[in-house]
């Protein structure tokens, strides 16, 4: 694997895109990110790898209580946005709360499917999809809505229905059944 990593740095270095130090330094991390990721994530299933991560128990709270844990270990495939700690608690005070209450487990599984695409979509696949849409890509979501990908500033980015968007800050962390792309916020559907 350390080989792979190695070539892949060595073909970009070989490319005539010229990177500022910033950007060269964001993509090493990146490809160190996901290097780590595909080591540790490999064996295991979209949950158990989203149990395992200290940076989304709140998405792990979550799943458990929409009652989702079933359905995201299944086969798949699956593309998973998952936003991290930090991402929910950017929501408004009482947000998640108020979410992770019996009554409200519909509204709950509506913004937690609305994550989560059937097939699996690598950053390549989703980067292919920017390109071919001159741009964007708008992608259909579980729960029947759309998410909207694009690049800005070198980093792809996905906007929900109302024009939130968020950044994706770790790519293919691959699992079992599918992949999980790391957001930093998260989105919701109308």
């Amino acid at each position: 694997m350390f080989n792979n990593i190695v070539n892949l740095l060595n073909k970009i270095t070989k490319t005539k895109i010229v990177m500022k130090k910033k950007n060269l330094f964001k993509t090493i991390v990146t490809f160190s990110l996901l290097f780590v990721g595909n080591v540790f994530a490999q064996d295991k299933n979209i949950v158990e790898t989203a149990v395992a991560s200290k940076d989304h128990t709140t998405l792990v709270a979550a799943v458990k209580a929409a009652d989702l844990v079933g359905v995201l270990s299944g086969e798949g495939p699956f593309t998973v946005f998952a936003p991290t700690n930090g991402a929910f608690a950017k929501l408004p005070a009482g947000t998640v709360e108020s979410l992770l209450k019996t009554e409200n487990k519909e509204k709950l599984q509506a913004v937690l499917t609305y994550h989560v695409i059937a097939g699996k979509f690598t950053a390549k696949d989703v980067i292919g999809l920017i390109r071919k849409g001159s741009g964007k890509a708008v992608i259909p979501t579980v729960n029947g809505g759309s998410l909207t990908a694009m690049m800005m500033d070198g980093s792809v980015y996905i906007s929900d229905e109302n024009g939130n968007k968020a950044k994706v800050t770790a790519a293919d962390l691959n699992n079992t059944n599918g992949v999980i792309h790391v957001i930093d916020s998260v989105v919701l559907p109308k």
